[in-house]
């Protein structure tokens, strides 16, 4: 009775922690190690401020105003040659993902094409690293007086808290027809105490590629000096 007692003392706290005191799904890395890119030469990039990509690259004489039509690339594995069958389905799930939430949030404001037309920006979108949630540690990351420290301490250190998934993503945008460089991010999030990181592990990495499609309208919103932009 004392075990079952423990246990749902436990679930309580739990619950409390994710419903009341979650950090939300996603939130941006404090760092990012620039090991690989596939889209860009890393040279071009910039440390990016306040609530910009962690490195990233705006052409200043780039016309994003001239661009109504958006093209969109297959989505981009990094080191897909090192992941197993699971790990390869899970980052192809997650690229598939990446695909309908950019065609979804940027179809509201441009017309999506299949090939390179007059006036058309061709977006190209890489998955260089991505991790799932680990359940158990998330758990007890959570409601363990230990375990609640040791995330504290591991958040002050990295900017991760235990347990939570994270992915890191690079993102280039061209002129479909020249190929001129218009611009260019390489960005990382990490996953906060979320109540469906639980159950969905790989939740935060995709709650991340979401909010990075939604981001990715707001900054094409604000070069076409857009008076509804909507921040994410």
């Amino acid at each position: 009775m004392k075990t079952i007692a423990t246990a749902c003392r436990l679930l309580s706290i739990f619950l409390l922690t994710f419903l009341l005191g979650g950090c939300g799904a996603s939130m941006q890395a404090r760092n990012l190690e620039v090991k690989e890119s596939l889209l860009v030469n890393p040279s071009v990039l910039e440390k990016g401020t306040g609530d910009q990509a962690l490195y990233r690259y705006i052409n200043p004489k780039a016309d994003f105003l001239r661009y109504s039509k958006i093209m969109i690339d297959p989505v981009l594995i990094g080191k897909e040659a090192e992941l197993d069958t699971e790990e390869r389905e899970n980052y192809q799930k997650l690229a598939n993902n990446a695909f309908i939430y950019l065609t979804r949030e940027l179809g509201q404001d441009y017309r999506i094409v299949q090939s390179p037309e007059p006036w058309t920006m061709r977006i190209q979108i890489a998955i260089i690293d991505a991790d799932s949630s680990k359940t158990v540690r998330n758990i007890m990351s959570s409601v363990t007086p230990i375990g609640v420290g040791l995330s504290v301490a591991k958040y002050g250190a990295s900017g991760k808290t235990s347990g939570v998934g994270e992915i890191t993503g690079e993102f280039k945008a061209t002129d479909a027809m020249t190929g001129e460089l218009l611009g260019a991010a390489l960005d990382r999030r990490v996953g906060g105490k979320d109540f469906k990181g639980v159950f969905d592990t790989w939740h935060n990495a995709n709650a991340a590629l979401e909010y990075w499609a939604q981001r990715f309208r707001y900054m094409l919103c604000r070069g076409h000096n857009g008076t509804n932009c909507v921040k994410p």
